[in-house]
């Protein structure tokens, strides 16, 4: 799965944690705050969460954009020490279930 990783940490510690964890992980930073990698397990994706809750606070913000997850585009979210996950299908995913 592709995996992009946008990082709002809160302080710079976490800031060089977050990116010596993504770099362990085999990403590549494209932007400031953004990270990706191409060819991504589900078993690593859990494995990077849980390092990453591991050095981050209650003000670090992580967010990961997936794809595919169930058929779909996956954001994942650490906030205030959370994880929230939302999936995103396609309309046209849906207008084709309801037609057969």
């Amino acid at each position: 799965m592709f995996v992009s990783v946008i990082l709002d940490p809160g302080a710079a510690e976490s800031a060089t944690a977050l990116a010596q964890i993504l770099t362990f992980y085999g990403y590549q930073k494209k932007q400031r705050s953004c990270w990706e990698h191409n060819s991504v397990s589900e078993e690593r994706f859990t494995a990077l969460k849980k390092d990453i809750d591991r050095v981050t606070d209650y003000y670090d913000k992580v967010r990961f954009y997936h794809y595919p997850v169930q058929g779909a585009m996956a954001i994942t979210e650490l906030k205030q020490k959370k994880w929230r996950k939302m999936l995103m299908k396609s309309s046209a995913d849906d207008a084709q279930k309801n037609t057969q």
